[in-house]
């Protein structure tokens, strides 16, 4: 589906050709999207949304009726959302669940470490004894989702894991008890080799390395939004926000979030993350707008939405 929009200048016409580029080449999945949209958009305002209002939002996107109820649908069987009825319509909110995964991904979106790395290593050991080969496949599978890296046949590393990620793995698997954890210190002194260098060849970063090049390509023509007090609608900032971090969001969590330290230089994600905030707070004013219309929201609740989204990408 194809936007259509008036035109008015040649950054604005360039700006709609980008949307209208994006759906057409790399149209989102539709799950994806509602995924990024109740994370970005939904979760300031209480987490919860009328499938009606849901429907109107995703609409410019291309995605029909049936897709949006499809999405939701296996999104409350995959145990993100859960329904509310009001009357004969239903809305849709957070399950607690849910909720923990979407803090777990707003770490790796919004946010990026700036704390000198203290040169602990966190191991984390799947023991045969008390787990079962398919439990630790499974763990280490999720493991790897969080970052670590095998170091050894059971054995996991990464130099600055997040915990609350490690945390939500453990429980969602029920092996908090069924795994040992630690954390080791490089020792030049015992005159073994640094731990640092045996580990580094573990994380593959070419791939990340080329996924956050082909973003800032591909979102090259956003940079022209600085140039001159162009008018663009809120449908129009809504759907450029969104694109963004929908883009982004598939990049950034598959990045092992490795200290600067262990990074090539410069690092393409930094530039990325700097790209991203950029635009992104260019495009919050309009883009709210458009949503608390949607939403019908009271001013308390646009106050709200906007104190939690001041703490986005570092602003205060």
């Amino acid at each position: 589906m194809s936007a259509v929009f008036p035109s008015i200048s040649a950054t604005r016409r360039a700006i709609q050709k980008w949307i209208q580029r994006v759906l057409a080449n790399d149209p989102p999945r539709a799950k994806s999207l509602v995924v990024t949209i109740f994370g970005d958009s939904i979760q300031p305002y209480g987490g919860s949304i009328r499938l009606k209002g849901l429907i109107d939002l995703l609409a410019p996107f291309g995605l029909n009726q049936r897709l949006v109820r499809t999405s939701v649908f296996r999104l409350v069987q995959e145990r993100w959302l859960q329904p509310k009825k009001y009357g004969r319509e239903s809305s849709y909110q957070l399950t607690e669940s849910g909720k923990r995964r979407f803090a777990l991904a707003y770490g790796k979106i919004y946010r990026r470490q700036t704390a000198e790395w203290n040169g602990r290593w966190t191991l984390i050991l799947l023991p045969a004894n008390g787990t079962t080969p398919q439990l630790r496949t499974r763990l280490r599978r999720e493991l790897e989702w969080q970052g670590l890296r095998q170091l050894a046949p059971n054995l996991l590393a990464h130099p600055q894991i997040d915990r609350a990620g490690l945390e939500e793995v453990l429980d969602r698997l029920n092996a908090g008890r069924k795994v040992a954890a630690c954390q080791v210190v490089n020792s030049a002194d015992l005159g073994t080799p640094n731990l640092s260098d045996l580990v580094k060849g573990l994380w593959d970063l070419s791939a990340v390395i080329d996924g956050y090049g082909g973003f800032l390509r591909r979102c090259s023509t956003l940079r022209r939004l600085s140039d001159g007090p162009d008018v663009i609608a809120p449908q129009e900032w809504f759907m450029i926000r969104t694109l963004l971090i929908h883009a982004f969001r598939r990049i950034v969590l598959h990045d092992p979030l490795l200290p600067i330290e262990l990074l090539p230089g410069p690092w393409i994600g930094a530039e990325a993350y700097t790209f991203v905030s950029k635009i992104y707070w260019q495009s919050l004013s309009g883009s709210e707008a458009h949503l608390s219309a949607l939403l019908g929201s009271t001013p308390g609740e646009v106050k709200r939405a906007g104190m939690q989204l001041r703490k986005r990408f570092r602003r205060r």
